[in-house]
């Protein structure tokens, strides 16, 4: 099974100054059986934004391109519902309005503003057959309305946790937006809830964005005797190149003894667009 990962697009202001349609091609040639989107597909969660990046999204050749929210998504009131109309579609997971839960703006006052579904959260998990085997996709909205700290709502975790429990798989890999082993100046802020509900269902392999630069780690708990890989994507939109922090990374023959992790780095000179492979093991 092959994982092509993408993360923070940036559609807005922020976006690249590459050209959409060399990297799409560059994207296209590599044989991925899921592709993963890690979140910040927009800058400041605007309609029209979304329709950007949901246009490049399905312009990728690939039949499971699965994506997430981020932090920059959830600048709008209407972005869980914007996300849902032009990027993906999945029926999420939600739990009853109670005074118990603790994420800000889970729950709108749908009198107060007027959007369709006053239930802000995006999670789910979607099942799909790769080469015979049973993959769970496990997506968990670790953002908070206007706010650029993550949190997750363990309410929702065990929501999850029962959709989960429903479902028959061979490897289940999280999707979050914010890292929830390393740190940053914009934190998932429990991120010890999440830790614990990767170990709780035995997540081998966690896909992240959000801090735009490359972190590829791996953690065992020895009390819980359970290990995990921790993956954490550039950026598809930095303008400031000399970082080298625009890239994106590809899985080949993912929990296999045989494994591979490709980096592939953008560069722009000249106006003119380059790209190198890493293969980092």
């Amino acid at each position: 099974m092959n994982i092509l990962h993408i993360s923070d697009l940036h559609f807005g202001p922020r976006h690249w100054l590459g050209d959409d349609d060399v990297l799409l091609k560059r994207i296209n040639s590599y044989d991925a059986d899921i592709v993963i989107n890690t979140g910040d597909n927009t800058t400041d969660g605007l309609e029209d934004e979304f329709a950007k990046a949901g246009q490049f999204l399905k312009a990728i050749k690939c039949e499971h391109v699965i994506s997430t929210l981020g932090n920059h998504d959830k600048r709008n009131m209407r972005s869980h519902e914007l996300f849902r109309k032009y990027i993906s579609d999945r029926e999420i997971i939600r739990i009853a309005e109670s005074g118990s839960t603790r994420k800000k703006h889970l729950f709108l006052k749908q009198n107060i503003t007027r959007v369709d579904d006053h239930f802000t959260d995006v999670n789910f998990v979607q099942l799909v057959q790769i080469n015979g085997m049973r993959v769970l996709l496990i997506s968990i909205d670790s953002n908070e309305l206007y706010c650029d700290d993550g949190f997750v709502e363990k309410e929702v975790l065990n929501a999850v946790s029962e959709a989960i429990n429903r479902t028959s798989h061979d490897l289940a890999l999280l999707l979050t937006h914010y890292s929830i082993l390393g740190t940053d100046e914009c934190p998932l802020k429990n991120s010890a809830v999440l830790i614990d509900f990767v170990h709780k269902h035995k997540i081998e392999f966690a896909f992240c964005g959000h801090t735009h630069d490359l972190e590829l780690m791996q953690t065992t708990d020895l009390y819980q005797g359970h290990s995990f890989n921790h993956f954490m994507c550039g950026t598809l939109s930095s303008s400031n190149i000399e970082n080298n922090d625009n890239m994106f990374l590809y899985y080949k023959n993912l929990g296999m003894d045989n494994m591979n992790l490709i980096l592939i780095r953008i560069h722009l000179k000249n106006g003119q667009m380059h790209f190198t492979e890493e293969t980092v093991f």
